[in-house]
């Protein structure tokens, strides 16, 4: 049997959650990943919240296998400054005074495992933020002392994180990403070390992150096999000529032709997911294929649908025996 496919709800962000598991049954998906905070409040302590989650989902025949905390897991490391309050739920930004966003974030993140626990489900995806984000071009040149700070804090705001998550049997796949503490597969081991390897860390496997960036996307599967704890399915175009904006951007929005690389709707950007397959099925991964639809030059609906067809056609279990072993000789 082919692995679920599911539709991640936060770029249906403005219709309800009903409305959303709707239209992704009508597009063939099999599931979703629920988005916090617009699909979740994970502040809900009354079972009844939680169990009419899980009926509506039953209703229109959808499974949910994770949650993901994105907006208020980037507030537990960054620089917090005016940008959060646009992402961040009142009750995180509160006053906006940084370290008290940064705490109640935290918060939220541990409530979030809770709300996991209560749905059924035992992985949380989400982001980390990066105090250091900001030095990824060491220009003034980046004493190495001030790069290690940077990951001792985040070792000091996650790990008692982490160790709730633990205690509920919940795992917290950090998306790797620009901005997050691990952006490619260096960074990625370097969060690992910082956290003393915890077991309830692990990576939300997205190649579109990678592609543009020159990491190897498909060698990051075989490095982190064992924490692979879930995957997006995303796809990204870049350039094969000079562009006048960059890698970097230039500060050109998503879905300007001048920049060097845009998301774009699977099966029409460059990333191989033939050799994703063949390396998920490698490692054992038997956990969802999450469509997190990004194409700003893209109708979503005509592109959630082709997106799901396309995960369907491209998947496929391994195989359970050898094809030469029919020519041994008893």
């Amino acid at each position: 049997m082919a692995r679920l496919v599911t539709l991640y709800s936060l770029q249906w962000g403005d219709l309800s959650l009903e409305t959303v598991c709707e239209k992704a049954k009508a597009f063939g998906y099999d599931g979703l990943e629920i988005g916090l905070p617009n699909h979740l409040d994970v502040r809900q302590t009354d079972p009844a919240y939680y169990q009419g989650i899980k009926d509506l989902l039953n209703k229109y025949g959808l499974q949910l296998r994770t949650i993901s905390t994105h907006l208020v897991g980037q507030a537990v490391c960054d620089n917090i400054d005016s940008r959060h309050k646009a992402i961040l739920p009142p009750h995180i930004w509160g006053d906006g005074n940084p370290e008290g966003v940064r705490r109640r974030a935290s918060e939220e993140l541990i409530r979030t495992a809770h709300a996991a626990k209560a749905l059924g489900v035992n992985t949380v995806v989400g982001f980390t933020g990066s105090s250091i984000w900001q030095y990824l071009y060491s220009f003034p040149p980046v004493p190495s002392g001030m790069i290690e700070e940077g990951y001792q804090d985040f070792a000091r705001r996650f790990t008692p994180i982490l160790d709730e998550y633990q205690k509920l049997g919940i795992r917290y796949a950090l998306e790797v990403h620009p901005t997050e503490i691990a952006f490619d597969t260096v960074t990625a081991s370097r969060a690992l070390e910082a956290l003393g390897n915890h077991p309830a860390f692990g990576f939300n496997y997205d190649p579109s992150h990678f592609g543009y960036q020159g990491v190897d996307y498909v060698g990051f599967i075989y490095e982190f096999a064992s924490r692979i704890f879930h995957v997006h399915m995303k796809d990204v175009y870049w350039s094969d000529t000079s562009k006048p904006a960059g890698v970097f951007g230039g500060y050109a929005a998503f879905g300007d032709p001048r920049r060097y690389w845009n998301f774009r709707s699977l099966g029409r950007g460059k990333i191989n997911f033939e050799e994703i397959i063949r390396a998920l099925n490698h490692i054992g991964y038997q956990g969802p294929l999450s469509i997190e639809w990004e194409d700003s030059a893209m109708d979503r609906e005509h592109g959630a649908r082709e997106s799901c067809a396309f995960t369907k056609r491209i998947d496929f279990q391994p195989s359970a025996h050898a094809f030469d072993s029919v020519f041994e000789k008893k």
